[in-house]
């Protein structure tokens, strides 16, 4: 008899063969058979919407997946748990199935802690266009050359262009080809915590000699360093270290640096003295190519009618495109066959005009159904974990989706200073690029709120 674990690993396994990997890794991952009682399957789900997800879409599937493995199984019962256990090690899935591609190489899947590096973002998986061209082409003399061509690097665009991807493929690259490097990845918003710590502690040289060891520095999102002046005089000591040793900089930003303010001019100096690349909003061809790459990736056959109208109707991200193409994808597996061209205009229609439209209380009423709390207390005065983290994600939708200005997001969600709003946008965007998790919490919120 099957242990719960070999149990739900065998379903897992018939389910992930049938359905999207996009919709697979969205409701299938943290989840694990708790217990079986009298026939009943009892199954851990993370939170609510997983939980109602499950249940109205997948029941049928998944009860008769696990049948497939005992028969005397004859209902299923979904349970919110914080204590899910751990999935298997790659060493025991291996005995349950031994067909190599459908088995993940979890090394290749989580952030090295030693690097802040995600596997993830290879020049591979980079899909370059007319729009990227120019900062591609500086990554490339960069890992050519490091310490020596265009440094520092410094790239700058809006949200969800790409600027993270590519940064984090150049320390990808150079420490893959020189495992002696020493490369290493930090937001700013990191670097300015580390260096606060440090002082307080009483360790401020020890977190001079640490940054000033890496061969490679990558540094995201520099914009948040705007005003810290410590932390500026920090910086620009650490710039004329690695500098004078031809130790390659890389930076990134949401504006052009002599465009940032309350950044000090000698600092401005130092970052356009490289190469300064700019990645604007893609252009229709190159969003054809990146929705036909992300396709591919997730193995989804789309028309390429299909990929033309939305590619001509979504001027937005990369982003924004990788998010409606999840929505198309899982429709797609719900239905059960490929969407018509009626059902497809329906999806970008509703993904992309309404949004502007939908109030701040619908937004927060669903956020707060996902995390399963009461909407009243994301709007009290209160510093509670379990409401912090919802109050800050409903802040970052509210600006990365909908536009809505930190003062009026402030002034909404419970009269609080609008600097209080861009510590929270600034915490959650820098998080997600670190966090899967919170990375596909964000994607399930976002298909709640656009469909």
């Amino acid at each position: 008899m099957l242990s719960n674990q070999e149990l739900w690993q065998n379903t897992l396994i018939s389910i992930e063969m049938n359905i999207s990997e996009a919709g697979f890794r969205t409701w299938f991952k943290d989840t694990a058979i708790l217990k079986q009682d009298n026939g009943v399957v009892y199954i851990g789900v993370p939170n609510k919407i997983v939980k109602d997800w499950l249940s109205e879409k997948h029941h049928t599937f998944i009860l008769k997946s696990l049948r497939s493995f005992d028969d005397s199984i004859r209902s299923v019962e979904y349970t919110i748990s914080k204590n899910i256990p751990r999935r298997v090690s790659n060493e025991s899935r291996s005995t349950i199935n031994s067909q190599n591609k459908n088995q993940l190489n979890l090394q290749e899947m989580f952030i090295d802690k030693r690097d802040n590096l995600n596997p993830r973002y290879t020049f591979d998986t980079f899909v370059v266009g007319p729009f990227n061209q120019l900062a591609h082409a500086a990554a490339q003399a960069v890992i050519q050359n490091p310490g020596i061509a265009y440094n520092p690097l410094f790239i700058y665009g809006g949200t969800g262009h790409g600027k993270t991807h590519l940064i984090q493929a150049i320390g990808n690259y150079l420490k893959k080809t020189n495992s002696n490097r020493k490369v290493f990845y930090v937001t700013s918003e990191r670097f300015t915590v580390d260096y606060i710590n440090a002082v307080k502690s009483g360790k401020g040289n020890n977190f001079k000699d640490k940054y000033r060891q890496y061969d490679v520095l990558i540094m995201d999102d520099i914009q948040f360093i705007a005003d810290k002046e410590r932390t500026q005089e920090e910086l620009f000591h650490l710039f004329n270290a690695l500098y004078d040793n031809n130790k390659q900089i890389v930076f990134s930003s949401d504006k052009h640096p002599n465009n940032l303010l309350g950044l000090e001019e000698r600092l401005k100096g130092r970052f356009s003295s490289g190469m300064v690349a700019e990645i604007p909003n893609p252009d229709v061809e190159s969003r054809v190519e990146i929705l036909k790459e992300k396709a591919q990736q997730n193995g989804f056959n789309i028309n390429d009618e299909i990929i033309e109208y939305i590619s001509k109707e979504v001027p937005g991200n990369i982003r924004e495109l990788e998010g409606l193409l999840n929505t198309l994808m899982c429709k797609t597996q719900l239905k059960g066959k490929e969407l018509s061209a009626q059902e497809v205009h329906n999806v970008v229609k509703n993904s992309t005009k309404p949004n502007k439209n939908i109030s701040v209380p619908e937004v927060v009423k669903k956020i707060a159904d996902f995390y399963d709390i009461d909407a009243e207390n994301i709007y009290k005065k209160t510093r509670k974990k379990e409401i912090v983290r919802p109050r800050q994600v409903i802040m970052y939708i509210l600006r990365e989706d909908f536009g809505v200005s930190y003062p009026s997001i402030g002034e909404k969600i419970g009269g609080r200073d609008h600097t209080t709003v861009i510590h929270s946008c600034e915490k959650i965007k820098n998080e997600v690029k670190e966090d899967m998790l919170l990375d596909q919490e964000l994607n399930q919120i976002r298909t709640l709120i656009h469909n």
